[in-house]
């Protein structure tokens, strides 16, 4: 039986003394508990042609375990896995996939569910943010969201100082930027010049989104095995004024709780995601991936909840590290139901 290979590039933060993610080796004695072949492989630029060579003889699937933080050549990267997907190579996730579900605009892409609010808008110009933010800041309170970045970087809060303004270049903004929940002020026109870096260069946008209020009550993430969810994360921010930012390096409390908990909210996200792979490509769902929902409220008063970010380029489960078994399980059976 041919190889499983998991990907992962040297360096960045998220590596434990051995080198590895904390979560890699478990999801690798797993597998060979299981008796299934399976081995780590360091992307290298230097070596791609390689690596590809060595995958394409001696693998049949490969699992992608790096953070795109930490990859310097993202674009040869996914060239490499879609070629191998190409070549018959069961691709977890397929680079599109990664794409699709992990970039900030798959929120506009599904404007036409009931999960994203219809004013959603996605800026690949700064033309183009000029030209619309003003007009969806006269609405109210609003979100922008980089594509790149994490942590909350470059997740902005965005307000006029003087409500009910007609939002002019020289109006003035308060901005709250979700890393740290800390506040600047603003003329409008500079700060959408200043959101110039977020739209240029590789994958660069930004999403425009309504600011949620309820957001103080906790950002609820799925954390999903394929079509499962094996687990929620309640994010609560902290309690002040500002905060809104859901990250652990923002000082918000994570509680761990079951997915039956959350049994409303899970019912009616696996209703819908047919309809999202369907919008995203019609690409098999990742092999670990979240979606991370806000708390909002329907006209007659009862909750709703909303989709404000997806990501599966990397899931971490370096806290619930016997997951690894269910991965396995899962891996094992994708390559089992797929001819290569």
């Amino acid at each position: 039986m041919k190889k499983i290979i998991i990907f992962e590039v040297q360096g960045g933060s998220d590596k434990g003394p051995d080198g590895y993610r904390k979560d890699t080796m478990p999801m690798v004695q797993a597998l060979q508990q299981r008796g299934f072949e399976a081995e780590v492989v360091f992307y290298d630029f230097e070596r791609q042609q390689e690596i590809l060579n060595d995958v394409l003889e001696n693998a049949c699937a490969y699992v992608s375990r790096i953070n795109p933080g930490n990859l310097k050549h993202e674009s040869a990267y996914f060239s490499m896995l879609r070629q191998l997907c190409e070549n018959g190579i069961i691709g977890m996730p397929h680079p599109d996939a990664m794409i699709g579900y992990g970039a900030k605009d798959a929120l506009v892409k599904l404007t036409n569910t009931s999960l994203v609010p219809a004013d959603t808008y996605a800026y690949y110009s700064l033309q183009e943010l000029f030209e619309q933010f003003p007009s969806s800041l006269a609405k109210g309170e609003r979100v922008l969201k980089q594509n790149r970045g994490s942590t909350g970087e470059g997740i902005w809060r965005v307000s006029l100082v003087d409500e009910g303004e007609v939002p002019h270049a020289k109006s003035k903004i308060k901005c709250t930027e979700a890393k740290d929940n800390h506040v600047e002020h603003w003329e409008l026109k500079d700060f959408m010049y200043f959101c110039e870096q977020y739209i240029t260069g590789d994958n660069g946008m930004l999403v425009d989104m309504p600011f949620l209020p309820r957001i103080k009550e906790g950002e609820i993430r799925l954390l999903m095995l394929k079509d499962r969810p094996i687990n929620v994360v309640h994010k609560k921010p902290q309690d002040h004024e500002d905060a809104f930012s859901a990250t652990l390096f923002s000082g918000a409390a994570y509680r761990y709780d079951s997915p039956e908990e959350w049994q409303e909210l899970v019912t009616s996200f696996l209703m819908q995601l047919p309809d999202v792979t369907k919008q995203l490509g019609g690409y098999d769902l990742p092999l670990l991936w979240t979606a991370d929902f806000i708390l909002d409220t329907n006209p007659d008063g009862t909750d709703c909840y909303v989709l404000g970010e997806m990501n599966c380029s990397c899931v971490g489960f370096t806290s619930e590290l016997e997951l690894a078994h269910d991965i396995a399980e899962a891996i094992i059976d994708r390559v089992a139901t797929s001819t290569y």
